[in-house]
């Protein structure tokens, strides 16, 4: 999967707002450039070819959603519980919490001063037909650490400032008590939306006694403030910022690869690989739903996967040995299966080739991960029938069919402008149309 959450530049590096900067910003978006609140709130669906989250499929999701689910990959006990408090930047938090919803975690909301306005009057209505609990602040549970495993701070926007009054004080200190237990393994992981609550939106926790999030998801771009953000995550969310907006504040914000929606600011944390831990929630698998033929069940599996939007699903791991045993792996894509078996495609003069040659024996692996899936082939390879070979070849767009020619697979060459090369004068000898002569059969 694609990663939704890279690291950026370093966070001096990055250009920060000033309060009135950001409202400028948000009055330009929603004004000449026509983006409206929900807009920016959520992001547009992702196309089907994206990759999907390690917690599951969504169709859209908020802009920060992406770097969310990565504050604790696996919550305590075999349902993912989230909290969330809300006040005046309210309407980031129930988006999250309907996302929450949708990625099987079991959010509730407290809300405590509702607004009439259409928009956040729609959110509360979306959130209660999915049975979404709100909380009122008086029955909130004593304590948050057995009760919830993330708590999404957005209580607060960058429009805020003064102190915060009740309900909100409240709330705020029993962050500031969360904060200081240290470690987030025994505590719920604190996620702060554009500024922690509190908090100067410029001049940060002026007085040393707000509370310290976990991981600071910045909208836009990010605020003063978090500069002073020592947490271990920072990430970025505004991939919709459009270039008038980046030229008149001459903003200078990290790019964002692929179809990512988020990204991490300065350097990741280091991670203790032993303890990575993923709770995998999918459907039961039932031998009595499972269909009598093994080739049916990954057809069956496969369109799921293509259904799902999954990138590249027939990505898949082959495995060979040569005549003294030594394996290798490489990643190869499936180009077809039927009742006899499955296809894919190599260079005769590969190492693969090489090793099949001498023993025909090979393993597969799919690896599914947004489905918590994985199928394992095992078998003997033979060549398919040449004309089969020569129909797929010429099935290849023009640029993969010289690629394939010119790439000697497993030989080493003089360096990448020897290939550059010769690919331009094969370009060039075949610019008339010509068939290309077919040099990577089918296995």
């Amino acid at each position: 999967m694609a990663s939704l959450a890279v690291s950026a530049s370093a966070d001096s590096e990055v250009t920060h707002l000033s309060q009135r900067d950001a409202a400028e910003i948000d009055q330009h978006l929603m004004g000449p450039l026509g983006f409206s609140v929900d807009q920016l709130m959520a992001s547009p669906p992702r196309p089907p070819s994206s990759p999907a989250l390690s917690a599951g499929v969504i169709s859209s999701l908020t802009p920060w959603f992406g770097a969310l689910c990565r504050v604790r990959a696996g919550a305590r006990g075999a349902e993912r519980r989230g909290g969330r408090c809300g006040g005046n930047n309210g309407g980031d938090g129930l988006v999250a919490a309907r996302h929450l919803y949708h990625f099987r975690y079991k959010p509730y909301v407290c809300y405590p001063k509702r607004t009439p306005k259409p928009l956040y009057s729609g959110l509360v209505t979306q959130l209660e037909s999915l049975a979404i609990p709100f909380v009122s602040v008086e029955d909130l549970p004593g304590n948050f650490s057995e009760e919830f495993d993330i708590i999404i701070d957005a209580m607060f926007g960058f429009s805020f400032h003064g102190t915060p009054r009740p309900p909100f004080d409240d709330l705020i200190h029993r962050l500031v008590s969360l904060s200081v237990i240290g470690n987030s393994a025994i505590r719920p992981a604190i996620v702060s939306v554009d500024i922690p609550s509190g908090w100067h939106v410029e001049e940060g926790d002026v007085n040393g006694e707000g509370f310290k999030p976990d991981m600071l998801v910045s909208l836009t771009a990010p605020k003063f403030c978090a500069r002073k953000f020592t947490g271990p995550h920072h990430f970025l969310g505004g991939r919709f910022v459009p270039p008038p907006i980046l030229s008149k504040y001459r903003l200078h914000l990290p790019p964002y690869p692929s179809t990512s929606m988020c990204v991490r600011i300065g350097k990741a944390p280091s991670v203790d690989i032993s303890s990575l831990r993923e709770n995998y929630i999918s459907p039961e698998l039932l031998e009595n739903q499972v269909m009598p033929d093994p080739f049916d069940q990954f057809i069956r599996w496969f369109d799921e996967t293509v259904t799902a939007g999954l990138r590249e699903p027939n990505a898949m791991a082959l495995t060979t040995a040569n005549k003294e045993g030594k394996v290798s792996s490489r990643m190869v894509l499936l180009k077809g299966i039927d009742k006899q078996g499955f296809v894919w495609c190599t260079n005769y003069g590969s190492h693969k080739a090489h090793d099949l040659s001498e023993n025909p024996n090979a393993a597969l692996l799919f690896y599914w991960n947004e489905m918590n899936r994985q199928v394992r082939v095992e078998g003997s390879v033979q060549k398919v029938p040449e004309e089969e070979s020569e129909k797929y070849f010429h099935s290849r767009p023009r640029g993969s069919q010289l690629g394939a020619i010119v790439s000697k697979q497993s030989t080493v060459i003089a360096g990448r402008e020897v290939l550059q090369q010769a690919y331009k004068e094969l370009e060039q000898k075949y610019s008339d149309g010509a068939p290309t002569p077919n040099r990577t059969p089918t296995r």
